[in-house]
């Protein structure tokens, strides 16, 4: 095998999709549950976005940053109207785009006469695989091997202002937290904690930097998770559902943040290319000019009270939660077996945290296939 074992063994060969399923190489097909990691919200051959995607193939696939691109002036100003923030930079990932909002985090410090600026993060938290959201992140196994770290973080108890608080230095220029941790094992706040938390951003002069690569792009059914708060961020990232498989990230900023990066200050030569902001574009309008994420809201209620209605005498269970199309099944042991029993059923999901079954639905599920993922689903938690 010439590729690097970053995988581990993998025995299925995806080849195709259409709408929710994919298809192997040996004809199984496959009833997707988890959306390559909340990425394909729209499904397989979605109909606008291919035709964007094809359009967009025959007139520009690239050209470089040192010129006015059409399209990605197009998707900033689709998504700066859906966030309300001020200005977009666009890159290829998640973790760039977080990369970005560090950068800035970093430099708005240091324009204060900071000289080692100081952000707060959570334990449990994901941020990216780069050595500074590696770093972010509060994950000491995707961490180990991988030192010394970038410095100046703090991590902290998710869900805790009081943990903030206490963490804080006169260095501190900005917390950094998931609205909801996905790779943490779906864990959903308080919901006065992220406007505690912009209280205390704003009564400190930080910056409130919400990571948005999971729950953004309609997963929760609003189009960014902060948007059931009513409270806004001065930095939030997104990414996967954004591009719907073409990779794309941005690094939304507001007031102050987004005057942050100047000319010379950051960049990227694939980020932002006419193709995936064409693919962002189609997806962006997919998602805000039709009723689908409000089907995201019913689709996930649905799911969830299937779930807890057939999980409910289950002693292993120890809860059922989630926000729109973003679900876990949280068992009182390691449930990675999980996995694989589903994928001999034809259903496809992951398992995150060791014991959380994450679901991760494409949004254009009918209900007739929901109520299948979670009669398989309880069906093989019952018997597990």
């Amino acid at each position: 095998m010439t590729l690097m074992n970053t995988y581990g063994t993998r025995t299925t060969t995806l080849v195709k999709g259409e709408g929710p399923y994919l298809w192997d190489n040996e004809g199984h097909r496959y009833l997707d549950a988890l959306s390559g990691i909340a990425v394909c919200g729209l499904g397989y051959n979605y109909p606008a976005l291919t035709q964007a995607i094809c359009a967009q193939s025959q007139k520009l696939l690239h050209c470089s940053n040192l010129y006015v691109i059409e399209e990605q002036v197009a998707l900033g100003q689709a998504l700066v109207e859906v966030s309300g923030m001020d200005k977009a930079f666009f890159c290829n990932s998640g973790a760039e785009a977080n990369e970005a909002a560090l950068k800035i985090a970093r430099k708005f410090g240091n324009d204060k006469g900071i000289a080692l600026p100081h952000v707060i993060t959570a334990h449990n938290s994901f941020h990216g695989r780069t050595m500074a959201t590696l770093s972010a992140s509060g994950n000491t196994k995707i961490q180990k091997g991988f030192g010394p770290l970038v410095e100046s973080f703090t991590h902290v108890d998710y869900n805790s202002i009081a943990a903030i608080e206490a963490a804080a230095t006169p260095n501190t220029v900005a917390v950094l937290v998931e609205p909801i941790q996905g790779e943490g094992g779906i864990k959903i706040p308080d919901a006065n904690y992220l406007p505690a938390l912009r209280a205390l951003c704003d009564a400190k002069g930080w910056l409130l930097m919400l990571d948005e690569i999971q729950t953004g792009n309609g997963r929760t059914g609003r189009y960014f998770a902060f948007q059931h708060t009513g409270i806004k961020p001065d930095v939030v990232t997104t990414a996967k559902g954004l591009g719907n498989g073409v990779p794309i990230g941005a690094c939304l900023a507001k007031g102050a943040a987004a005057e942050v990066l100047q000319q010379g200050n950051h960049g990227t030569t694939f980020g932002g290319n006419p193709l995936a902001c064409a693919a962002g574009l189609a997806v962006v309008k997919a998602l805000t000019e039709g009723n689908l994420m409000a089907r995201v809201t019913s689709l996930g209620e649905r799911i969830k009270h299937n779930l807890s209605e057939g999980l409910r005498n289950n002693p292993k269970v120890a809860e059922v939660r989630g926000c729109g199309l973003l679900i876990g099944v949280e068992l009182k042991e390691d449930c990675g077996g999980l996995v694989e029993a589903a994928k001999q059923q034809g259903l496809l999901i992951n398992v995150t945290a060791g014991n959380t079954l994450r679901l991760l639905p494409p949004f254009i599920l009918s209900d007739e296939q929901a109520d299948e993922i979670t009669s398989k689903l309880v069906a093989l938690i019952n018997a597990f």
